[in-house]
C-alpha cells in the first residue's frame, strides 16, 4: 500500500492557475484506505474547488489507477466529460498520476492533489507502518522477518551499533533497537546461528532507478 497525504489546498489552487474545467480522478484502493482519494474525498474536493470558482466537468474512481486497463476503461466511460476538461486533478499516489498521464489520449494537463509518502502495511488497529524499503535485496530470511534496512535508522546489516542502550535505539530512545528485536526473535526460533553470518555491504545497484519488469506475452 502507498501512503499519501492531501496537499494543502492553497498549493492545489496554485497549481490550477490558468485552468477552469477540471476532471477529478480518485483511487479505490490505497488512497481510499488513507482517506485521501476515495469517494468522500472526491466530493469534498469538488465542493472546495467549486467554491474557488472552478468547474468540475466530471470524475471517476478506478479501483487502482496505477493499472492502465482500469484507467482506460474509466476514461472510455467518461469521454464526453473529458472532452470538456482542461486538466486532470488526480487524488492518488504518484504512480496513479503518471498512469493517468500515460493513458490520456487528449493531451490534458495532469496534476497531483496528494503527496506520496511511503509504502506500508496496515495493522489490526488501522495504523500504517513502513516496514519495507523495496531495496531489491531482501534479507528477511536471515533476520526473522524483520527488516533492518527500513527499521534501523542507520540501515545496519550486521547487528546493533554502539549506541544501543538497554535495548533502545540511540536515534529514538522510545524505539526498540531492531537488532535486539531480531536477536530475540531468532532466539525463540533457535536460529541464533544466522547472526554469525557476516553480510556483505548492500548492493545499491539493485536500487538503481527506474526499475521495470517486462512481461512476455
Amino acid at each position: 500500500m502507498i501512503i499519501s497525504e492531501t496537499k494543502p489546498f492553497v498549493q492545489i489552487i496554485d497549481s490550477l492557475k490558468g485552468y477552469t474545467r477540471i476532471f477529478l480522478v480518485g483511487c479505490g484502493e490505497c488512497a481510499a484506505t488513507c482517506k485521501t482519494g476515495g469517494e468522500p474525498e472526491l466530493a469534498k474536493a469538488k465542493e472546495m474547488l467549486e467554491a474557488a470558482d472552478k468547474r468540475i466537468v466530471g470524475m471517476c474512481m478506478p479501483s487502482a489507477p496505477c493499472v492502465a486497463s482500469q484507467v482506460k476503461a474509466e476514461f472510455a466511460k467518461n469521454m464526453k466529460s473529458l472532452r470538456e476538461a482542461e486538466v486532470f486533478l488526480v487524488l492518488a499516489c504518484g504512480l496513479g498520476v503518471q498512469s493517468v498521464k500515460d493513458n490520456d489520449r487528449l493531451g490534458l494537463a495532469v496534476l497531483p492533489a496528494l503527496n506520496s509518502i511511503f509504502p506500508a502495511v496496515m495493522d489490526a488497529q488501522g495504523n500504517f507502518l513502513e516496514k519495507c524499503s523495496l531495496c531489491g535485496d531482501c534479507v528477511l530470511d536471515k533476520t526473522a522477518g524483520i527488516c533492518p534496512v527500513t527499521l534501523c535508522p542507520k540501515g545496519l546489516m550486521n547487528g546493533p551499533c554502539g549506541g544501543v542502550d538497554k535495548g533502545k535505539c540511540e536515534v529514538d530512545k522510545d524505539k526498540d533497537c531492531v537488532w535486539v528485536l531480531i536477536y530475540k526473535e531468532l532466539e525463540k526460533k533457535k536460529k541464533l546461528g544466522d547472526l554469525l553470518e557476516i553480510r556483505k555491504p548492500r548492493d545499491f545497484k539493485k536500487q538503481t532507478r527506474p526499475h521495470k519488469l517486462m512481461v512476455n506475452i
